[in-house]
C-alpha cells in the first residue's frame, strides 16, 4: 500500500551569476505530503558543471533523509545553468521516482540553442533521453523515471498545496534563492 503522505524531495536550484564561474547554491526539502517539512539540505554545484546526474544521485544518497525517500522532484532537467540531469539514470540510482515538473511546456524550451552556443553540445544527447512531459493539471507539465504514469500524477497530487508546484519544489526554490539573495521570493 503506497502511503497518501509521501516523503519527496524537491531541489532547485538558486540565482548565480553567468559567465562568471564559480557555484549556485543548490537546496534540497523533503515533505511529508504537501504540509509537514521533515528535512532541509544545501550543497552547491558548478555553474555549467559536469556530470550534473552523479552529482545529484551522490549528493541525495548522502542524506540523511534518504532511506525514508519516496521520491525526488526536480524543477527542470538543468542543475545552475547547464548542468544536464538524466532522470532515468538518477532515478535507476536512488531507487526511487524522479519527477521534472514545469511550468511551461519543456518542448518549447531554449535548452538545445544554449547548450550549441556554450559548446556543450556533448550534452544534448542526454537531453535527448528526457521523457516527453506530459501536462498533469493546468499549467503543470510533468516527465518522469522510475514511475508509472499513475504514480506520478499520485506524486505530484500528494505534495500540491499552495501552487501548482508540488510544495517540495516550491520550497527547495525559496532557500535556494534566500541562500544565494539573502531573502526569498517565489510566485503562486
Amino acid at each position: 500500500m503506497r502511503p497518501a503522505r509521501p516523503h519527496v524531495l524537491g531541489i532547485d536550484d538558486g540565482p548565480f551569476r553567468k559567465h562568471a564561474g564559480g557555484s549556485a547554491p543548490v537546496a534540497g526539502v523533503m515533505t511529508e505530503g504537501a504540509d509537514l517539512v521533515e528535512a532541509v539540505a544545501l550543497t552547491r554545484f558548478p555553474v555549467d558543471g559536469d556530470d550534473a546526474t552523479g552529482f545529484l544521485g551522490g549528493w541525495v544518497a548522502g542524506l540523511r533523509c534518504w532511506e525514508g525517500l519516496q521520491a525526488v522532484v526536480l524543477g527542470g532537467i538543468t542543475l545552475a545553468g547547464l548542468g544536464v540531469v538524466e532522470i532515468g539514470p538518477l532515478a535507476e540510482r536512488l531507487g526511487v521516482p524522479v519527477l521534472v515538473v514545469n511550468r511551461r511546456d519543456p518542448a518549447d524550451h531554449r535548452l538545445e540553442r544554449a547548450l550549441r552556443a556554450a559548446g556543450l553540445e556533448a550534452r544534448l544527447a542526454a537531453v535527448e533521453r528526457t521523457p516527453p512531459a506530459y501536462p498533469l493539471a493546468r499549467g503543470l507539465f510533468v516527465s518522469w523515471a522510475g514511475a508509472d504514469e499513475r504514480r506520478a500524477a499520485e506524486l505530484v497530487a500528494a505534495t500540491r498545496r499552495k501552487s501548482a508546484l508540488p510544495e517540495p519544489l516550491r520550497l527547495a526554490h525559496l532557500v535556494a534563492r534566500a541562500v544565494a539573495t539573502g531573502e526569498s521570493r517565489g510566485r503562486p
